[in-house]
């Protein structure tokens, strides 16, 4: 547990990070991104080996499969329909949380951006909803949430 501690502050604050800057600016930065996935892999070569292989399987279906989103739509709808910040911040979660918690992860990403969204289009109207819609800060809670849920699995 102590030799985690480390590596799950550097989660917490790199995932609290990145969700703050990509409500506010719309985007998910490589300088956050990159060392939230290494950092992920680092942790399950350290604290969880075993785990390892689950962890770069996680960070490959995390990145290809949101990879596959962008290029379908941005080559079907010639504009851009999920930012590749979101594939690479789904690559580094994929990292840390591994493949078998990514379809939770997602699933609960959106259903927590369609119930945020509806909030505020109830409340501010039409108008209020702009355009690229933020998805990492849905990422970042559904990890806190499926991450707390895997480390307390009582809790």
């Amino acid at each position: 547990m102590f030799v985690a501690l480390p590596f799950l502050i550097f989660y917490a604050s790199f995932s609290l990070l990145l969700g703050i800057y990509d409500a506010h600016t719309g985007l998910l930065p490589d300088r956050f991104t990159c060392p939230l996935l290494w950092g992920g892999l680092l942790y399950h070569q350290i604290c969880l080996p075993e785990r390892l292989p689950d962890a770069l399987w996680g960070a490959i279906a995390g990145y290809g499969g949101f990879a596959l989103i962008y290029w379908g739509y941005r080559l079907r709808y010639q504009k851009e329909g999920l930012g590749y910040g979101d594939v690479k911040y789904l690559a580094a979660l994929g990292a840390w949380h591994c493949w078998e918690t990514l379809p939770l992860l997602v699933f609960l990403a959106a259903m927590l951006a369609c119930g945020g969204f509806g909030v505020v289009l109830l409340v501010r109207g039409k108008s209020a909803l702009i355009n690229p819609l933020p998805f990492g800060p849905w990422l970042a809670v559904a990890g806190f949430i499926t991450g707390w849920k895997a480390f307390f699995p009582d809790g």
